[in-house]
């Protein structure tokens, strides 16, 4: 069994799929990792546990207030840990600025923390009143109240139906603009809620709203892709990229990018002779992602949705 995070703060519990990630990682004594989704320091604590006495870690994260809690519960490892406020989408820039330049392991979490999302001031719950933010980085200019109180019904309308896959999309945005303005969570969860004609048993009604809202504001979607592809290029020959996605949109960005990079032409196949120049740089370790057992669905149910994939850099020519 591999070092568990608990214990490491007080109320903390375990971080999603968190066996799986350490033993994907495999951490080693003098390696470097990075967190690119640092959030309370679940798995970073692992990993630099498992990684005695002389691993190291740059924990990445764009909410300052997710960098001050970890540092309290990593503070234990000293100089082995790195965090820095910012995107993985730029952690190539970051690493550098920290000297270095490549590294054993990268994993990313991906979407909000529990920590965020407990906290209504943040937005991000429909469960609890807060203002319509949803920011992962405070200082952000844009806010979702910005967007739900400034789109066109048919610009929310398609941001709803991309990023949320809401099927009910324009019905719902036509309800939000009638409403508006609004200003707080619970004003338009209650808004979506009137609007809906046919429900989803299993999930809230502005379960898809709010998920489309909070990545649209954030632009999760391309700071994935640039992070998944940054994350490559700073991996060692045997290093690995391991990733966590708790949605479709999500996962499907991951799959493709995964295939992608773990073949040698990506030209269209109908193209008798190769002209893209493209080599493999992974190998795919999971075919199919790996999920949470029943028993870690019934602790948390926040890892229902959760799927872990895992790639390992080839060797560099």
């Amino acid at each position: 069994m591999l070092a568990s995070p608990i214990g490491a703060g007080a109320g903390q519990h375990t971080p999603v799929l968190y066996q799986q990630v350490l033993s994907a990682l495999s951490p080693s004594a003098g390696s470097r990792y990075i967190d690119g989704t640092l959030g309370a320091g679940g798995h970073a604590f692992g990993v630099l546990e498992a990684s005695r006495p002389d691993g190291s870690l740059l924990g990445l994260d764009r909410d300052p207030q997710a960098i001050a809690v970890a540092g309290e519960r990593l503070g234990v490892f000293g100089a082995r840990t790195l965090l820095r406020q910012g995107s993985f989408a730029n952690m190539q820039s970051i690493a550098s600025e920290v000297g270095w330049s490549s590294v054993q392991g990268v994993l990313l979490d991906l979407g909000m923390s529990s920590m965020q999302l407990a906290d209504s001031s943040r937005g991000f719950s429909f469960l609890h009143d807060g203002p319509l933010d949803m920011r992962f980085d405070p200082g952000q200019a844009v806010t979702a109240a910005d967007l739900v109180n400034e789109l066109s019904e048919a610009e929310l309308g398609d941001l709803l139906l991309r990023f949320g896959e809401e099927r009910q999309a324009h019905r719902v945005a036509r309800a939000i603009v009638a409403a508006r303005p609004l200003s707080s969570t619970a004003e338009l969860a209650e808004v979506v809620v009137r609007a809906m004609r046919r429900r989803r048993p299993r999930i809230h009604p502005a379960t898809q709203t709010f998920q489309a809202l909070r990545i649209a504001v954030n632009d999760e979607l391309t700071a994935l892709e640039r992070g998944l592809d940054q994350a490559v290029g700073l991996l060692a020959a045997g290093g690995r990229v391991v990733v966590i996605a708790f949605h479709s949109l999500e996962d499907r960005i991951v799959k493709g990018f995964f295939r992608q990079e773990s073949r040698d032409c990506i030209c269209p196949p109908e193209q008798i002779v190769c002209t893209c120049g493209h080599v493999a740089r992974l190998h795919l370790l999971t075919r199919r992602p790996l999920r949470p057992t029943e028993a870690e669905i019934k602790a948390n149910p926040r890892a229902r949705s959760a799927r872990l994939r895992i790639g390992e850099r080839l060797e560099l020519a």
